[in-house]
Protein backbone atom coordinates (compact mmCIF):
# COMPACT_ATOMS: atom_id res chain seq x y z
CA UNK A 1 0.00 0.00 0.00
CA UNK A 2 2.82 2.39 0.84
CA UNK A 3 4.47 1.58 -2.47
CA UNK A 4 1.27 2.53 -4.31
CA UNK A 5 1.04 5.80 -2.39
CA UNK A 6 4.67 6.60 -3.09
CA UNK A 7 4.17 5.83 -6.80
CA UNK A 8 1.34 8.36 -6.86
CA UNK A 9 3.49 10.93 -5.05
CA UNK A 10 6.29 10.49 -7.57
CA UNK A 11 3.82 10.91 -10.42
CA UNK A 12 2.58 14.17 -8.89
CA UNK A 13 6.13 15.30 -8.01
CA UNK A 14 5.05 15.36 -4.38
CA UNK A 15 8.35 13.75 -3.41
CA UNK A 16 10.32 16.72 -4.70
CA UNK A 17 9.27 19.10 -1.95
CA UNK A 18 10.94 19.99 1.32
CA UNK A 19 10.18 17.71 4.31
CA UNK A 20 6.87 18.70 5.87
CA UNK A 21 5.60 20.36 2.66
CA UNK A 22 4.05 17.33 0.95
CA UNK A 23 0.43 17.54 -0.22
CA UNK A 24 -0.21 13.83 0.37
CA UNK A 25 0.10 12.26 3.80
CA UNK A 26 -0.39 8.74 5.14
CA UNK A 27 -2.59 8.32 8.20
CA UNK A 28 -2.29 4.88 9.78
CA UNK A 29 -5.32 3.97 11.88
CA UNK A 30 -4.10 2.25 15.06
CA UNK A 31 -7.69 1.93 16.28
CA UNK A 32 -9.14 -0.02 13.33
CA UNK A 33 -9.79 -2.44 11.76
CA UNK A 34 -11.51 -4.60 14.32
CA UNK A 35 -9.51 -7.80 14.69
CA UNK A 36 -11.36 -10.73 16.29
CA UNK A 37 -10.30 -11.46 19.88
CA UNK A 38 -7.70 -8.68 19.84
CA UNK A 39 -7.50 -5.19 21.28
CA UNK A 40 -7.03 -2.33 18.79
CA UNK A 41 -3.37 -2.03 17.84
CA UNK A 42 -3.00 1.30 19.59
CA UNK A 43 -3.76 -0.32 22.95
CA UNK A 44 -0.88 -2.82 22.58
CA UNK A 45 1.82 -0.70 20.93
CA UNK A 46 4.89 -2.82 21.60
CA UNK A 47 3.15 -6.17 21.13
CA UNK A 48 1.14 -5.73 17.93
CA UNK A 49 1.78 -2.23 16.56
CA UNK A 50 5.59 -2.17 16.46
CA UNK A 51 6.12 -4.30 13.30
CA UNK A 52 3.69 -2.12 11.34
CA UNK A 53 5.18 1.14 12.56
CA UNK A 54 8.65 -0.15 11.66
CA UNK A 55 7.41 -0.58 8.09
CA UNK A 56 6.28 3.05 8.08
CA UNK A 57 9.61 4.13 9.58
CA UNK A 58 11.51 2.29 6.84
CA UNK A 59 9.51 4.11 4.18
CA UNK A 60 10.34 7.42 5.86
CA UNK A 61 14.03 6.51 5.99
CA UNK A 62 13.96 6.04 2.22
CA UNK A 63 12.05 9.29 1.64
CA UNK A 64 12.20 12.08 4.20
CA UNK A 65 9.46 14.00 2.37
CA UNK A 66 6.93 11.31 3.33
CA UNK A 67 4.47 12.61 5.92
CA UNK A 68 3.06 9.91 8.21
CA UNK A 69 0.58 10.11 11.07
CA UNK A 70 -1.29 7.77 13.40
CA UNK A 71 -4.98 7.89 14.23
CA UNK A 72 -5.34 7.02 17.89
CA UNK A 73 -7.93 5.09 19.88
CA UNK A 74 -9.32 6.86 22.94
CA UNK A 75 -6.89 6.49 25.85
CA UNK A 76 -8.21 6.58 29.41
CA UNK A 77 -5.14 6.53 31.66
CA UNK A 78 -1.66 8.06 31.65
CA UNK A 79 0.27 4.85 31.06
CA UNK A 80 -1.34 4.40 27.65
CA UNK A 81 -0.06 7.77 26.46
CA UNK A 82 3.42 7.11 27.85
CA UNK A 83 3.65 3.66 26.27
CA UNK A 84 2.79 5.00 22.84
CA UNK A 85 5.23 7.89 23.08
CA UNK A 86 7.91 5.43 24.21
CA UNK A 87 7.28 3.49 21.02
CA UNK A 88 7.61 6.63 18.90
CA UNK A 89 10.78 7.73 20.66
CA UNK A 90 12.40 4.40 19.77
CA UNK A 91 11.96 5.31 16.09
CA UNK A 92 13.66 8.72 16.31
CA UNK A 93 16.80 9.12 14.20
CA UNK A 94 19.14 12.03 13.54
CA UNK A 95 18.72 13.72 10.16
CA UNK A 96 20.80 16.74 9.25
CA UNK A 97 21.87 17.16 12.85
CA UNK A 98 18.29 17.15 14.13
CA UNK A 99 16.25 14.43 15.81
CA UNK A 100 13.37 13.35 13.58
CA UNK A 101 10.52 10.95 14.21
CA UNK A 102 9.00 9.23 11.16
CA UNK A 103 5.56 9.88 12.67
CA UNK A 104 4.80 13.58 12.38
CA UNK A 105 1.19 13.82 13.58
CA UNK A 106 -1.38 12.12 15.79
CA UNK A 107 -5.13 12.26 15.17
CA UNK A 108 -7.06 12.17 18.46
CA UNK A 109 -9.37 10.46 18.68
CA UNK A 110 -11.10 7.60 16.93
CA UNK A 111 -14.37 6.07 18.10
CA UNK A 112 -14.84 4.31 21.43
CA UNK A 113 -15.88 0.70 20.88
CA UNK A 114 -18.49 -1.54 22.48
CA UNK A 115 -21.14 1.19 22.41
CA UNK A 116 -24.85 0.43 22.08
CA UNK A 117 -27.60 2.62 20.66
CA UNK A 118 -31.30 1.76 20.50
CA UNK A 119 -33.30 2.86 17.47
CA UNK A 120 -35.56 4.88 19.78
CA UNK A 121 -32.56 7.11 20.52
CA UNK A 122 -32.10 8.12 16.88
CA UNK A 123 -33.93 10.56 14.65
CA UNK A 124 -35.18 7.82 12.33
CA UNK A 125 -38.74 6.64 12.85
CA UNK A 126 -38.49 3.38 10.87
CA UNK A 127 -35.35 1.42 11.65
CA UNK A 128 -34.08 -1.01 9.04
CA UNK A 129 -35.51 -4.52 9.27
CA UNK A 130 -31.98 -5.94 9.30
CA UNK A 131 -31.42 -4.22 12.66
CA UNK A 132 -34.07 -6.43 14.25
CA UNK A 133 -33.86 -10.05 15.41
CA UNK A 134 -36.34 -12.27 17.21
CA UNK A 135 -34.09 -12.36 20.27
CA UNK A 136 -33.14 -8.69 20.50
CA UNK A 137 -34.92 -5.35 20.65
CA UNK A 138 -34.53 -2.95 17.76
CA UNK A 139 -31.04 -1.47 17.69
CA UNK A 140 -29.84 1.54 15.74
CA UNK A 141 -27.18 -0.52 13.90
CA UNK A 142 -27.28 -4.16 12.82
CA UNK A 143 -24.19 -5.23 14.74
CA UNK A 144 -25.71 -4.05 17.33
CA UNK A 145 -22.48 -2.80 19.00
CA UNK A 146 -20.44 -0.07 17.36
CA UNK A 147 -18.07 2.83 17.88
CA UNK A 148 -19.19 5.88 19.85
CA UNK A 149 -18.59 9.13 17.95
CA UNK A 150 -19.95 12.65 17.59
CA UNK A 151 -20.80 14.87 20.54
CA UNK A 152 -20.92 11.89 22.90
CA UNK A 153 -17.15 11.41 22.63
CA UNK A 154 -16.18 15.10 22.68
CA UNK A 155 -14.98 15.26 26.28
CA UNK A 156 -12.66 12.26 26.03
CA UNK A 157 -11.35 13.50 22.67
CA UNK A 158 -10.48 16.82 24.28
CA UNK A 159 -8.76 14.97 27.11
CA UNK A 160 -6.66 12.93 24.69
CA UNK A 161 -5.62 16.00 22.72
CA UNK A 162 -4.74 17.85 25.92
CA UNK A 163 -2.76 14.98 27.45
CA UNK A 164 -0.72 14.27 24.32
CA UNK A 165 0.02 17.99 23.85
CA UNK A 166 1.11 18.46 27.46
CA UNK A 167 3.44 15.46 27.24
CA UNK A 168 5.10 16.30 23.91
CA UNK A 169 5.63 19.89 25.07
CA UNK A 170 7.47 18.68 28.17
CA UNK A 171 11.26 18.64 28.30
CA UNK A 172 11.32 14.84 28.60
CA UNK A 173 9.76 14.22 25.19
CA UNK A 174 11.34 17.23 23.50
CA UNK A 175 14.74 15.79 24.41
CA UNK A 176 13.65 12.44 22.95
CA UNK A 177 12.86 14.06 19.61
CA UNK A 178 9.06 14.27 19.77
CA UNK A 179 8.68 18.01 20.32
CA UNK A 180 7.61 18.64 16.71
CA UNK A 181 4.77 16.11 16.82
CA UNK A 182 1.51 17.75 15.68
CA UNK A 183 -1.99 16.95 16.95
CA UNK A 184 -5.14 16.79 14.82
CA UNK A 185 -8.16 17.13 17.11
CA UNK A 186 -11.30 15.25 16.11
CA UNK A 187 -14.30 13.96 18.03
CA UNK A 188 -17.55 15.82 18.56
CA UNK A 189 -16.55 18.90 16.59
CA UNK A 190 -20.04 20.07 15.63
CA UNK A 191 -19.92 23.83 16.20
CA UNK A 192 -17.59 26.81 16.25
CA UNK A 193 -17.36 26.58 20.04
CA UNK A 194 -16.40 22.89 19.98
CA UNK A 195 -13.71 23.63 17.37
CA UNK A 196 -12.40 26.39 19.63
CA UNK A 197 -12.31 23.94 22.55
CA UNK A 198 -10.14 21.61 20.48
CA UNK A 199 -7.74 24.47 19.80
CA UNK A 200 -7.69 25.42 23.47
CA UNK A 201 -6.92 21.81 24.39
CA UNK A 202 -3.86 21.95 22.16
CA UNK A 203 -4.89 20.77 18.69
CA UNK A 204 -2.76 22.16 15.88
CA UNK A 205 -5.45 21.24 13.36
CA UNK A 206 -9.16 20.58 13.95
CA UNK A 207 -11.16 18.02 11.97
CA UNK A 208 -14.76 16.79 11.90
CA UNK A 209 -16.24 13.46 10.88
CA UNK A 210 -19.82 12.92 12.09
CA UNK A 211 -20.80 16.50 11.22
CA UNK A 212 -19.31 16.14 7.73
CA UNK A 213 -21.27 12.92 7.25
CA UNK A 214 -24.50 14.66 8.24
CA UNK A 215 -24.09 18.01 6.48
CA UNK A 216 -21.53 17.48 3.74
CA UNK A 217 -19.32 20.47 2.92
CA UNK A 218 -21.84 22.75 4.63
CA UNK A 219 -20.29 21.45 7.86
CA UNK A 220 -17.43 23.88 7.38
CA UNK A 221 -19.86 26.79 7.27
CA UNK A 222 -21.35 25.53 10.53
CA UNK A 223 -17.93 25.45 12.19
CA UNK A 224 -17.24 29.00 11.06
CA UNK A 225 -20.41 30.47 12.56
Amino acid sequence: MLEEIQALRRKLLDNQVSPGKARIAVEFNTSCPNIANSAPLGYLPKKTLLPLVLTLAEAFTNDHTLTIGCKMPPYVYQGQFINFLDLLSSLVTEIGGEKRCPISFLTCTNTLGNSLLFSSQTNTTAPSQECTTLENPKFAVPTPLGGLAGESIHAIALGNVFTFKQLINSRTWIDKGLGELKIIGVGGVTSKSSAERMRNAGADVVACATLLGKEGVRAFETLGK
